[in-house]
């Protein structure tokens, strides 16, 4: 039943990823990007809608009364694609750093760069970091939230943590709080796995950390706090027996 359900939901994934960058194509002509961020809300509650519908993978978001208002740097663990498109709900107006070789994909990359996102080229680190900050500057002053998986990438849940030195760069040149998010969706969609677990996919806003830290004791304070309450909401999973 699991391997089931995990095909009926990624055949419904990509027809609703399809369908909607079909419905982005005219809206792409309209100036201003607050259409295509509504679509990506769209698309991250129809997928959140059918984890549950189809894979009883529900979702609890815990301490979102802390998300500061305004300009806002995000540090989030990143475990599974799920992050993706579930972080539209609490993130009205994200900007994401993301990888510049997905804005030659048909369509989508179209869409991530009508949305204003926020691209990086990994193979030309000197620019990288500079490239970043341009992007990140002029999203922050216009009020949006700043997106970035501090370790670059998808971990698998048991993996030691790898975060680089891009967030630390990003808090000290936007000097606006920094939100740290733990999560425990590796639990639930693997990376690089077909399967989509039931369960509850817990993702747990933390306190954020203000401006002014000097980088090296902001990226130890991000670190600890993010690994730690990731680690909890892991060891909460297992003794509910849900998951891998």
């Amino acid at each position: 039943m699991l391997h089931l359900r995990s095909l009926v939901f990624n055949v419904f994934f990509y027809l609703w990823t399809g369908l909607l960058l079909l419905v982005l194509i005219p809206i792409m002509l309209l100036p201003g990007d607050r259409l295509v961020l509504g679509i990506g809300l769209l698309w991250g509650r129809g997928n959140l809608w059918a984890l549950r519908v189809i894979c009883d993978m529900k979702v609890e978001w815990r301490g979102m009364e802390k998300i500061p208002d305004g300009p806002l740097l995000v540090a989030a663990k990143h475990q599974s694609a799920w992050e993706t498109f579930a972080f539209f709900e609490p993130f009205r107006r994200p900007a994401y750093v993301y990888k510049r070789q997905l804005a030659y994909v048909p369509l989508f990359g179209w869409a991530v760069w009508k949305a204003r996102q926020i691209p990086v080229d990994r193979g030309r680190k000197g620019e990288a970091l500079a490239s970043i900050t341009v992007g990140a500057r002029k999203a922050a002053a216009i009020g949006r939230q700043v997106m970035i998986f501090p370790e670059g990438t998808r971990r698998p849940v048991a993996a030691p943590p790898d975060y680089k030195y891009g967030v630390a760069h990003l808090y000290r040149a936007l000097g606006v709080p920094c939100q740290p998010v733990a999560l425990n969706s590796g639990m639930f969609w693997a990376r690089k796995s077909f399967l989509r677990h039931p369960g509850t996919v817990v993702v747990e806003f933390l306190d954020p950390i203000p401006p002014g830290l000097s980088p090296v004791a902001f990226a130890e304070r991000l670190e600890a706090e993010i690994e730690g309450a990731t680690n909890r909401l892991i060891a909460e999973s297992r003794a509910k027996g849900e998951g891998e």
